[in-house]
């Protein structure tokens, strides 16, 4: 009997864990103390020093931390944010939500993630950050990111959301840019309970920005200079990730080796029409998701699903084609609009296929022989 493969479970990274949690999770509840705190604090040095930076602020998701770091920038009405066209909502939505336009531009259609060359090109005066997408654990391309940057003398926020741990040519991801932004939704490679995330920096200043507008821009207290918002880390979600947070290595290193091993099956099952995600020298992928292309993508997703393996579609609707952007994120007419090749190429063939680190060789097997046969009958 062939085994389930779901897209991801997460009870058999808790299991081992359970009682740690439980034991973190009383230590809040009997403390009292939910919002902010010591294990807030805690959590925040943790991850600083995991990452290398001199500072990371607790917040209350990924997206929050797209909106605070932004608005730590000056964003809002008038600027452009230049970005890629091919990511999670989060992205543009932030921009847009701050009363910026999104300028988005096309990706590599190798790495998913958005294309130097293309980026040189949408920045203009009114370009007051670039946000590139480290797309499902692999950097984007930051050395000619970095100069663009540079020579334009424009900040760049690092939408890390997916990438914790990844490395960048001996570097890790969220210490390239200005500001840099994680998300901890349950399913990323370091999960919560719920939503949190978290904004690293190496600027003192940027930091005392971040800390003041999560806070509703108050301090002291009931005194506000500027509007910030409610993106507050809760403690509770702290404390679970204080206790996951050691084991992110152990857990990038499985990921990696199942990755490894989808190379050997596909490789061994000689598959032709599916395109496997690119390890680029110089990189370390740790492979939020494991994204392949190929032909057919809707049926072989119903395939794969008769056969009781889980997939996602990341992303079947490219950004600037999303209907709630419009004509506002093209400096084009509307009659126009705007053609981005390769993020609409990889939203029509692109499929996530089970990586989690306690994925099994003989699940991986039946996915891989499953796919096999889907190509050959």
């Amino acid at each position: 009997m062939s085994p389930r493969v779901p897209l991801l479970d997460l009870t058999a990274q808790y299991r081992p864990l359970r009682e740690e949690i439980l034991a973190a999770m009383t230590r809040v509840a009997d403390a009292q103390r939910f919002i902010m705190g010591p294990e807030v604090e805690g959590l925040e040095r943790e991850i600083a020093a995991m990452l290398g930076v001199a500072h990371a602020i607790g917040v209350s998701s990924g997206t929050d931390a797209l909106l605070a770091a932004m608005m730590a920038l000056g964003v809002g009405p008038g600027a452009e944010v230049v970005t890629s066209a091919y990511s999670f909502f989060a992205t543009g939505g932030s921009i847009v939500r701050l009363g910026a336009r999104p300028v988005f531009v096309d990706i590599d259609p190798h790495t998913f993630n958005l294309d130097p060359s293309a980026l040189k090109a949408a920045i203009s005066s009114a370009t007051r950050a670039i946000v590139p997408v480290h797309l499902f654990g692999l950097c984007a391309d930051m050395a000619p990111i970095c100069q663009i940057a540079s020579e334009h003398g424009v900040p760049i926020v690092e939408d890390a959301a997916q990438a914790i741990g990844a490395i960048y040519r001996g570097r890790k991801a969220g210490t390239f840019g200005a500001l840099a932004c994680f998300s901890f939704f349950p399913s990323k490679n370091l999960g919560a309970f719920g939503d949190a995330g978290l904004i690293a920096t190496n600027d003192a200043s940027l930091a005392r920005e971040v800390r003041l507008l999560r806070n509703h821009g108050m301090e002291p207290k009931y005194v506000h200079k500027t509007v910030g918002g409610n993106f507050r880390l809760d403690a509770l979600q702290a404390a679970v990730l204080r206790i996951k947070a050691p084991h992110l290595a152990a857990w990038t290193d499985a990921r990696r080796r199942n990755a490894d091993r989808y190379r050997t099956l596909f490789d061994r099952h000689g598959i032709r029409d599916v395109t496997l995600p690119v390890e680029p020298e110089g990189y370390v992928h740790v492979y939020n998701q494991f994204v392949i292309r190929g032909s057919r993508r809707d049926e072989l997703r119903a395939h794969l699903e008769s056969k009781d393996i889980g997939t996602e579609i990341y992303y079947p609707i490219p950004l600037h084609r999303q209907e709630c952007f419009g004509s506002e994120t093209s400096r084009e007419p509307a009659s126009r609009p705007k053609t981005l090749p390769h993020a609409e190429a990889a939203a029509a063939t692109s499929l996530a296929l089970p990586i989690f680190g306690e994925l099994t060789e003989d699940q991986q097997r039946h996915v891989v022989s499953s796919i096999a046969d889907f190509y050959v009958r």
